[in-house]
């Protein structure tokens, strides 16, 4: 069974005539009205507003003749006007109605066809034969009033799905139109859809990006936000990467691509979005069983309800059609079937904004019971690059010094550790040399001569004795117990000063931490690091379950160990080894940046790479599965209670005089069911993410 994405109607693949394909995905449909509305919205917004500009004019026009004029030729002036209004403005409904027919099921359409036709048929008679009901009793302004504000409840609804669209439809419109391909020096300006990978673009300033790319020439800053969120501009030189859809803001740039097409990080998104607001949660399983049996159920009580109040409880022929008409038109099932999709599609779009993609509704709805939480330390908690944390200077000597000597030592050097060193000393604009000499000791570390003939040393204890550190001994043991990679820099015979090195944690990992922790959620450390990086980065960051020295296999068994205690497990990677983990995980969430495996096996994506986006991806699911169940307890409360109403149960306290209204009243709270789902669920577009 597939769902209709328009209305959330049941409907079967196998006998549907109605299907379209998007993206490839294929979706079905209840009717032509449902296939139209998905295909081109803003047509079909439009043909509903003509239909309302017609239906509510007659419609008050047959009121009027029917509660205050009453003219003799009356009867046949709004057989005339609600012929109009049932024929041409309701014709969406009997269209609905043959598609219906056409695949052998029901929806919602068939309901207010029915209704509807039942009020202006039985009106038809006794106008032009009233010789057949004596009784009397017209009901055009019925038929009029219900069809016109139903027509109403739909248009609002479709306003108000437009308004949660609008994140999506935002990604949509980022995708560039016009590429300026470079070809034997000249620049043609070609469409996008003709960019092949390997083509050599050139974008100018404010122009954007018009595909995923890698620079080739060219420094610039680039707006990255409308895809990452991140609010500064990011600096792009020659060898970085580029996406498609952000915006070159300061230079001209000269691009390779590398992705095209549905290949690119934006196409990506777009498909991410959308393929989650139009997937299926375990919530909406019981009211998808529901409304598969709801209408052919619905039009059984109403026939039911009609006839025994005809034959046993002696109301008239006139009043028994108005029960029919009252059940059917109060159970229409729109409330039920939107209830979850809606909400899905503004928590998508809202989570694509903040820079979240959440690959289906199943991600959400595991991610409002997760549990407990499993992170990797290197490139999660950590900025998976090693950076000089802590300098220190012996009696007598400069921290500035320390540095230079410490960088003119490595300049040769293409350890990672080295390559921190000389990073720390460019970015505090000290100028260094490279040494006349260099000398590099397998695990102890490298010595150097300078121009001048001073003798460097950059290493551990293995390069000096420990007369040279006795005054620095104490700072070692504590850098080290911190953790930290800690060298020793030597200037001739004499230790002079420390330099620490350490993968440094994110500037937000600690206020991830202490919202999972006030949260409620218990947090283990899985690293493949010694138990003394480990505890130390566990104790920087308040994390009290801490598992060091696993591999892959590892991560994956303790998860399953917590399942087994009855946790639901949220897994939070970034790297290969990680894969296994985020699969086994109830919830796994990848960080953005991390490796294409580590993203493939996450069902929630972090871009900004920002592990506190995922304390916001948790909380976001647990807003959004409190939406759906108040729109299905909407939904499901709203016919529970009503349809006994419509079916006749006020007649004994009321009696049936409450059926000069209650049909129009039954209309009316139909579509007010339709927008107030729809509207709480636009309400998730307000949650914040920070």
């Amino acid at each position: 069974m597939a769902t209709d994405p328009v209305c959330g109607m049941y409907v079967e693949e196998k006998s549907s005539t109605l299907a379209t394909e998007r993206e490839g995905k294929k979706y079905y449909f209840c009717s032509t009205n449902c296939k139209l509305q998905f295909e081109r919205p803003e047509r079909e917004l439009r043909n509903l507003r003509i239909a309302l500009m017609i239906s509510w004019p007659l419609t008050i026009v047959v009121a009027i003749l029917t509660y205050v004029l009453h003219p003799d030729f009356g009867n046949y002036v709004m057989l005339v006007l609600a012929s109009i209004v049932q024929f041409y403005a309701g014709q969406r409904f009997y269209a609905g109605t043959a598609d219906a027919i056409k695949n052998k099921s029901a929806n919602m359409d068939t309901l207010i066809a029915i209704g509807t036709s039942a009020a202006w048929a039985y009106s038809t008679v006794v106008t032009l034969l009233p010789s057949l009901f004596p009784v009397g009793g017209i009901y055009f302004d019925t038929s009029t009033i219900i069809i016109s504000l139903i027509l109403t409840g739909t248009y609002m609804q479709r306003l108000a799905e437009s308004r949660a669209s609008t994140a999506v439809s935002a990604l949509i419109a980022l995708q560039p139109k016009v590429a300026h391909r470079i070809e034997g020096g000249k620049v043609v300006d070609t469409a996008i859809e003709q960019t092949k990978k390997g083509d050599m673009l050139l974008v100018k300033p404010g122009e954007k990006i018009p595909t995923d790319s890698v620079v080739v020439e060219g420094e610039s800053s680039v707006d990255e936000s409308m895809i990452t969120g991140e609010s500064m501009p990011i600096t792009k030189r020659a060898g970085d990467k580029v996406m498609g859809g952000t915006i070159n803001a300061t230079s001209s740039l000269k691009v390779r691509a590398t992705k095209v097409g549905e290949d690119t990080a934006l196409s990506q998104i777009i498909k991410i979005v959308q393929d989650a607001a139009s997937s299926k949660v375990p919530i909406q399983k019981l009211a998808d069983r529901v409304a598969s049996y709801f209408v052919p159920i619905v039009v059984l009580v109403g026939i039911l309800a009609s006839l025994s109040w005809y034959s046993i409880g002696g109301v008239s022929a006139n009043v028994s059609i108005l029960i029919f008409v009252s059940v059917l038109i109060i159970a229409c099932p729109c409330a039920l079937g939107i209830a979850t999709p809606a909400a899905l599609l503004v928590s998508s779009g809202r989570a694509a904004k903040a820079g979240i993609l959440v690959k289906s509704g199943e991600s959400l709805q595991k991610a409002s019971k997760v549990t407990t939480l499993v992170l990797d330390k290197t490139g999660t908690l950590t900025k998976g690059k090693p950076e000089v944390t802590d300098i220190v200077a012996a009696a007598g000597y400069d921290k500035m010094e320390v540095l230079r000597l410490a960088a003119i030592a490595e300049m040769n050097s293409e350890h990672v550790i080295g390559k921190a060193i000389i990073s720390k000393a460019q970015s505090m604009k000290i100028k260094s040399e490279f040494p006349k000499k260099f000398t590099y000791t397998q695990g102890s570390g490298v010595t150097a001569l300078t121009k001048s003939g001073k003798k460097i040393t950059v290493g551990n204890r293995d390069l000096f004795d420990n007369a040279q550190l006795s005054g620095l001994e104490a700072k070692l043991q504590e850098l080290e117990s911190d953790g930290k990679t800690t060298l020793i820099i030597g200037e001739g015979e004499e230790a002079i000063g420390l330099i620490a090195i350490a993968d440094a944690l994110k500037e937000d990992s600690r206020k991830a931490i202490d919202s999972f922790k006030n949260a409620g959620y218990t947090v283990w450390l899985a690293t493949g690091d010694n138990q003394k990086v480990a505890n130390a980065v566990a104790k920087s960051l308040g994390i009290e379950h801490v598992i060091f020295q696993v591999k892959p296999k590892d991560k994956l068994d303790k998860i399953a160990d917590l399942q087994k205690e009855g946790k639901v497990v949220a897994m939070i990677g970034d790297g290969v080894n990680d894969a296994p983990a985020l699969t086994k995980a109830d919830v796994g969430i990848a960080i953005g940046a991390g490796t294409e495996v580590a993203i493939q096996a996450g069902g929630i994506i972090l871009i900004k790479n920002s592990i506190f986006d995922a304390f916001v991806a948790l909380q976001l699911g647990k807003k959004t599965m409190s939406k759906i169940r108040q729109n299905l307890f909407w939904a499901f409360g709203y016919n529970i209670v009503l349809i006994p109403i419509a079916a006749g149960a006020l007649i004994p306290v009321f009696t049936i005089s409450v059926y000069n209204i209650l049909p129009m009243l039954a209309a009316l709270a139909m579509a007010f069911s339709s927008v107030t789902v729809v509207s709480n669920s636009l309400l998730l577009a307000r949650f914040k993410t920070s």
